[in-house]
């Protein structure tokens, strides 16, 4: 098997222990996401509109956004870095390629905490995601700008052991899970 069946492997075993902790979650699942998110109060932060089986991030947006700037991602094209619009709770939202609710209009900044998806995560703060690289491209771009904190936000059994990880991989600073938090020195 090469690196990319590898990666499939992995995705398809992630996808269906997401599924079943989605299928099994209760209400709550964001309060530690917004306790971290607490402790940054007005710090500009990108987060993401759940798709499928994903975490839900909302409540947590919905609070920071009362204290700072909130956007979602917006992709720009294949091969090209994320960019994050102003969002804030009930606004007018279009469709954005891969489902994902996206800005009526695009209000456009550089956020300093980006929350990300993902499928997958390891105990050293590895990241397998969807495979288009579009996270790994952008916190590339935001970390050569400024400091730029990393949290990937996963239910728990979303933890791998291992993950089959490349060199362009960003790595993650914290993941934050329905049950904790979990911070990793860089």
């Amino acid at each position: 098997m090469d690196l990319t069946d590898i990666k499939a492997a992995a995705r398809k075993a992630a996808f269906i222990r997401r599924k079943s902790a989605f299928e099994g979650v209760g209400p709550g699942q964001s309060a530690h996401l917004s306790e971290v998110l607490a402790g940054y109060r007005g710090v500009p932060v990108a987060a993401y509109m759940p798709i499928r089986t994903e975490i839900s991030p909302l409540p947590a947006m919905a609070e920071a956004a009362a204290h700072g700037p909130v956007g979602v991602p917006v992709i720009q094209g294949e091969g090209l870095p994320l960019e994050f619009s102003r969002w804030e709770p009930d606004m007018a939202m279009r469709s954005g390629p891969f489902g994902a609710q996206v800005p009526e209009v695009d209000d456009y900044f550089d956020p300093e905490i980006v929350i990300v998806p993902l499928v997958a995560f390891d105990s050293d703060g590895g990241r397998l995601g969807y495979g288009g690289g579009f996270y790994d491209r952008t916190l590339e771009r935001l970390r050569a700008r400024r400091a730029t904190l990393a949290i990937g936000f996963a239910f728990d059994a979303q933890e791998a052991e291992s993950l089959p990880l490349e060199a362009t991989d960003q790595p993650l600073d914290m993941i934050v899970t329905e049950s904790g938090v979990r911070s990793f020195r860089r």
